[in-house]
């Protein structure tokens, strides 16, 4: 080939200028097939994600991520400190999941899925072209003298902008204390719930931050999954590629000339129109090779698409692709990489079914007081315990107790026999457990506790049992 690209691209990024400052990227209006689809993909994922928070299952809120108390729902499901373990099995799922999807398909999950893409693309971009026109008046408009005309447009989208970072706030915040919390603060207003407004106008003041100014930077610099697909992409892997075998052949790229035949001059398919460099929103050239900073977005493909059309050649030229496929025509093959983390992925969402179905709505915990010895009471030996009952559910249990499974004896609580645990609450104190002494086999012995609400079996749960020891 004649008109390989130049390397130099790899040295630099394209939202830096050569002084090492910022460069605003003006992408071109897209269009096309993909660009329908990911409109449809966007919105209903956007939709999904603001209804979540409101959603409740069996009293739980579908999605929560409370930190602060450390209490989360995952799909109605409420898992607190005591549940840790399943919280950091599904998140493993989720990370070997994703990286079995970036492995297999590239970075698709960052033109498609991710919500810092959806908005920005899909959301504050359709604003700005519906506001300030497409990229020639963009970029016009951005070396224009504040007059008017600039004022008027510039006010009017920094305030719609500013409105829809507060909405997605309210969201984020819904997550993160729960939506009763969320429309509890609405209700009181911002004097009484200071401290969630002051929350709520940090979260609002990223959110403006990121989606006025500091854009594609996000994906290009602070996102750590667009460094890691790096270490994870293969010649194996699909991505949005150009087909440089197609596109350059002997004589490399040239501009169109409908009198001539290209398959005769030896001349590649891609006509140098710029039309996909144009139209990236994150202001590189897909001709040179997979980069850093593509999110698979998809633009370039129907921006070429519609060039070729347009000219009379194959579609095609860029598209869903391995280097494998462009170079060698080789299929796609499902790697031992891949059946690796396949592997990986179906063994912990076993582990994950298993647990979930080993996990109780009451967990109680019964451990014998430190530093006590047993004591006698007559022909009985009594030793003392703390116990702790945590209800995750959305409803109160009014008549909880203990009582011994597998040994006879005798459990005395220190106060109420039967008490009250209530919803989401936790419940702590102190007992007394006794067996006849003729009962113990040995100095230590394992015992079996139910913890009921009237007759119906909440919980079991094992301690020890301390006696005097046997000679026997």
């Amino acid at each position: 080939m004649s008109n390989l690209p130049d390397e130099a691209f790899r040295d630099t990024i394209g939202t830096i200028d050569e002084g090492g400052k910022r460069k605003f990227i003006f992408p071109k209006k897209p269009s096309g097939k993909f660009y329908d689809y990911r409109k449809m993909v966007s919105y209903i994922l956007l939709a999904i994600l603001i209804i979540n928070p409101f959603i409740k299952v069996n009293g739980n809120q579908f999605m929560m991520f409370n930190i602060i108390e450390r209490r989360f729902n995952i799909f109605g499901f409420p898992f607190w400190p005591q549940d840790f373990y399943l919280f950091v099995i599904s998140m493993l799922i989720g990370v070997v999941f994703v990286l079995l999807f970036t492995v297999v398909f590239g970075r698709i999950f960052c033109g498609w899925i991710c919500p810092q893409t959806i908005f920005l693309e899909l959301v504050f971009r359709r604003i700005e072209y519906w506001i300030d026109g497409d990229r020639g008046s963009q970029s016009r408009l951005a070396r224009m003298e504040w007059n008017a005309e600039k004022i008027r447009k510039r006010l009017t989208k920094w305030a719609i902008f500013f409105l829809i970072s507060f909405g997605i706030a309210n969201v984020f915040l819904a997550y993160l204390v729960g939506s009763d919390s969320l429309l509890l603060m609405v209700e009181q207003g911002p004097i009484q719930q200071g401290s969630n407004f002051i929350a709520l106008l940090i979260f609002t003041g990223v959110f403006y931050f990121v989606f006025v100014w500091f854009r594609e930077q996000v994906c290009i610099i602070a996102c750590p999954y667009g460094r890691l697909q790096g270490v994870l992409l293969d010649n194996k892997s699909i991505n949005v590629a150009y087909d440089f075998v197609r596109g350059e052949k002997e004589e490399g790229r040239a501009k169109f000339n409908k009198k001539e035949d290209r398959a005769l001059t030896g001349k590649g398919d891609c006509i140098d129109c710029l039309q996909c460099v144009h139209v990236c929103p994150m202001g590189i050239d897909i001709r040179n090779g997979t980069q850093l900073e593509c999110t698979n977005c998809t633009a370039c493909i129907d921006e070429c698409d519609h060039i070729m059309e347009s000219v009379g050649l194959p579609k095609g030229l860029i598209r869903y692709a391995s280097e494998d496929e462009i170079v060698k025509k080789e299929p796609f093959r499902f790697t031992a990489r891949m059946k690796g983390y396949s592997a990986v992925l179906f063994i912990l969402m076993g582990i994950f079914i298993g647990m979930l179905f080993l996990r109780t709505d009451v967990q109680a915990v019964i451990l014998r007081l430190p530093g006590q010895l047993y004591q006698h009471k007559g022909d009985k030996i009594s030793n003392v315990y703390t116990y702790k009952i945590v209800n995750k559910t959305m409803k109160d249990y009014n008549d909880i107790h203990f009582e011994l499974i597998d040994q006879k004896g005798e459990i005395n609580n220190v106060g109420q026999e039967h008490f009250k645990v209530a919803k989401e609450a936790i419940s702590q104190g102190t007992l007394f457990i006794e067996i006849d002494e003729v009962l113990l086999e040995s100095d230590k012995t394992n015992v079996k506790i139910g913890v009921y609400n009237g007759k119906e079996l909440l919980e079991t749960t094992t301690t020890n049992f301390l006696g005097p020891r046997s000679f026997n």
